[in-house]
């Protein structure tokens, strides 16, 4: 005969909680993205926060708060006539240094591209590094680092230092 339910430790639910909140907000980016729904992506950032792209083949690049993101984004993408942006893995931290309204992640991502002007399609995969706070309860981005690891069909790889 079964027992009583085993009680629901409160912290086990708080990370629960908080790591579905978490890759719901990394859904919600690819998602603006996809449908280029510039003010949706710009919610998901907090008003100071600092996106840092390394493309590996010209200098790294700075964009502080949401506007400057999104504006870079949209005029980087606006040639596709086709664009999905896609997770691919994420790996999720919560509460680093027991701070609980704090998480990292790493998000492996592709875009999906094709160019009507070149009539190709392409790949592009890459690697964010990303913080997050929790705000009045609700998760954002705080920082961004994007490292490009790989372009096709130009056949460029770019290892990722461990």
């Amino acid at each position: 005969m079964a027992g009583a339910p085993e009680p629901i430790d409160p912290d086990r639910m708080a990370e629960t909680i908080d790591h579905v909140a978490v890759t719901r907000l990394q859904q919600a980016y690819a998602d603006g993205v996809t449908r280029r729904d510039w003010p949706a992506v710009a919610a998901l950032f907090l008003p100071d926060a600092v996106v840092t792209l390394d493309l590996v083949t010209r200098p790294p690049m700075e964009h502080v708060g949401p506007e400057a993101l999104t504006s870079f984004v949209a005029a980087a993408i606006e040639r596709f006539d086709f664009f999905e942006f896609v997770i691919l893995n994420a790996h999720i931290e919560l509460w680093p240094g027991d701070d609980r309204s704090a998480a990292t992640a790493r998000v492996f991502m592709c875009e999906l591209r094709h160019d009507p002007a070149e009539g190709e399609r392409s790949e592009a995969f890459g690697l964010y590094r990303d913080t997050y706070r929790k705000v009045d309860g609700t998760w954002r981005i705080a920082a961004r680092r994007y490292r490009s690891m790989a372009r096709f069909p130009a056949g460029e790889v770019f290892p990722l230092d461990t």
